[in-house]
């Protein structure tokens, strides 16, 4: 079996199609985002990082806010998205990873929403010191499925490794 080979780089305006194409394909009974979405998203300078696989091209994608700086701010994980073929290669734990080296770089505690129903998702996050701090009824739309919330305290890079 080869290894599995991807890069991650920050995320290219010409690839927010494949985005929102995966997004109707991973959350088929919810309001999945749209192309304008993640232009919003990238538009509002959050940062947004794809893994891209040479002869394939865009196979994963995630972002996440940074608000504040150093000593005063705080992260959210706003998406992670993984091309089901591509699921459990190591691609949604890079991105995951990516996204907590930006809310290390200025110590910020970092929360997100999560399926109930997701415990592919749910596993990644506690394995990353994510721990459950909440529950969001109906979250999701218009499926109602319920989210929780969960948090990881703020680390400092160093500590990260």
């Amino acid at each position: 079996m080869s290894a599995v080979t991807f890069r991650l780089e920050p995320l290219r305006r010409e690839d927010l199609a494949r985005c929102a194409e995966l997004e109707t394909i991973l959350f088929p009974g919810d309001d999945p985002w749209r192309e304008s979405a993640f232009q919003a998203e990238l538009d509002a300078g959050h940062h947004y990082v794809g893994a891209y696989v040479e002869t394939v091209g865009l196979v994963g994608y995630a972002g996440i806010s940074v608000l504040g700086g150093p000593g005063n701010a705080e992260a959210n994980v706003h998406t992670i998205g993984v091309d089901p073929g591509w699921q459990g290669k190591g691609v949604g734990k890079a991105l995951l990873r990516a996204l907590l080296a930006r809310a290390d770089a200025v110590a910020a505690p970092v929360y997100l929403e999560v399926r109930t129903d997701n415990a592919a998702a749910i596993g990644l996050y506690e394995a990353h010191g994510f721990t459950r701090i909440g529950m969001r009824r109906r979250y999701y739309w218009p499926s109602g499925a319920d989210a929780y919330t969960m948090a990881r305290p703020a680390r400092v890079a160093e500590e990260a490794t």
